[in-house]
């Protein structure tokens, strides 16, 4: 999935979201395991809040889209804050995920691996995170929960409305598969245009997801509430994972997953 149109609302969908408190939960956890520096991946960076504040911090931040148009709201922020030359921003799939040496650190935040697709698909995905992590590199990642999907999301609608536009966001549960279907449609008011998207979201027990992070050599070493950072609570929409990798490139290859 790559928002394309919807990229220029994102940040009005977004709008309540506590960057601040986020912020400090990942640079918390990433300093609990001696990252204070060095190369960071922003796996989905999206329109990139977070991952400016990771830079302005001192991390060498990679941010990583499949959306031209996230990455362009990106470059846009960056220039704003004079910050333009200090991330490296790359246009590719998670799933084809191809960096240019390891990095001692990941995060992926609001989602984004749910959007990756069916179980195989996000497999592949944690594997090839975790193909360029260094030894005791940090991956925390946050997911929706199978409670949201169910209880939350399901049959829910969303309006946002922006300065020339309008967007109507729908979401539509398939139990039979646990996913969740969403369809966007937006309205510009000056120029009568009309545009469609549609994509998916899935969900995953926390189990299977400990279970293939263990695969790719990673440990978990923390589970919290995506929302509060507190203790997972049955209810909790969303959970937030830190994973630490448990050996380098060289050894995945000695255990024959080597992407």
């Amino acid at each position: 999935m790559a928002y394309n149109e919807f990229a220029y609302f994102y940040d009005e969908l977004n709008s309540e979201a506590d960057y601040d408190a986020l912020y400090r939960y990942v640079t918390d956890e990433l300093a609990a395991h001696g990252i204070r520096d060095g190369i960071l991946a922003d796996l989905g960076c999206g329109t990139g809040d977070l991952t400016l504040m990771l830079a302005q911090a001192g991390y060498d931040v990679i941010g990583i889209d499949r959306s031209e148009e996230m990455l362009s709201v990106l470059r846009e922020k960056a220039d704003e804050l004079d910050m333009t030359g200090r991330i490296l921003l790359l246009r590719q799939d998670l799933l084809s995920l191809d960096l240019y040496g390891t990095i001692r650190a990941a995060v992926s935040t609001f989602d984004t691996y749910n959007h990756i697709g069916p179980v195989d698909q996000f497999e592949k995905a944690i594997r090839k995170a975790a193909y360029f992590m260094e030894k005791d590199g940090v991956f925390i990642f946050d997911l929706n929960t199978p409670y949201k999907h169910q209880k939350i999301l399901a049959g829910e609608t969303f309006d946002i409305e922006a300065e020339d536009a309008e967007c109507h966001w729908t979401n539509h549960f398939d139990a039979a598969t646990g996913r969740v279907d969403i369809a966007i449609d937006i309205d510009y008011h000056e120029t009568g245009e009309h545009f469609k998207e549609s994509f998916s979201e899935y969900s995953y027990p926390l189990d299977l997801v400990t279970s293939l992070l263990e695969k790719y050599g990673f440990t978990v070493a923390k589970v919290a509430d995506g929302e509060d950072f507190g203790l997972v609570r049955p209810d909790s929409p969303r959970w937030i994972i830190t994973a630490v990798k448990q050996y380098t490139q060289e050894g995945e290859r000695i255990n024959g997953t080597e992407s």
